[in-house]
Order: C-alpha cells, then sequence, then structure tokens
C-alpha cells in the first residue's frame, strides 16, 4: 500500500498495522484522557501533548502518544535524579 493518494483522491493515506492505525485522533484522546477536544488541542499548543502541527491539522502518533500517556506525560530526564532503590555495601 502506497501512501500516496491515488489520482483524484487528495486524502493522504494512513499506514495501518493490524487493525490499528499509527496515528491517534484528538477525539480518541479527549475520550481517553475525559476531558473536552479543546483541552487536547490546548495541550498540543503547549507542547504537553507529543504532535506536530502541519497546516491545520494535528499529526498525533499512536507510539508516541501511549508512551506519553504511560509516563504520565513526564519527559525524559526531568526532574530529580533516580536513585537506587537499595544500596548494596559490601
Amino acid at each position: 500500500m502506497s501512501d500516496l493518494p491515488r489520482h483524484g483522491d487528495s486524502r493522504p493515506r494512513i499506514k495501518q498495522t493490524g487493525q490499528r492505525s499509527v496515528r491517534i485522533s484528538v477525539e480518541d484522546i479527549a475520550r481517553r484522557l475525559d476531558i473536552g477536544r479543546q483541552a487536547v488541542y490546548a495541550m498540543l499548543e503547549q507542547g504537553i501533548l507529543p504532535g506536530v502541527r502541519v497546516g491545520r491539522r494535528w499529526i498525533i502518533t499512536r507510539h508516541a502518544y501511549d508512551q506519553w500517556e504511560r509516563t504520565c506525560g513526564t519527559r525524559a530526564g526531568a526532574g530529580l535524579d533516580a536513585q537506587p532503590e537499595v544500596m548494596v555495601l559490601n
């Protein structure tokens, strides 16, 4: 399947893995977070949610969103340095 639109079809093709799209919609994110769509757009604008703006549209990959959700939105390297849970002394 090509990512390029067919002749006469101006919609971009979305790659799919199995039955799941590689992108997630603003509506799906709003539903998962139990917030409104405008709140999702505000979070995208502020850089809280991972996404890329292309013209008037936002592209959010499912992988990036799932990773954001798993880490509660924290970025790598943010916050305090991790300390070992157990310190072993010999």
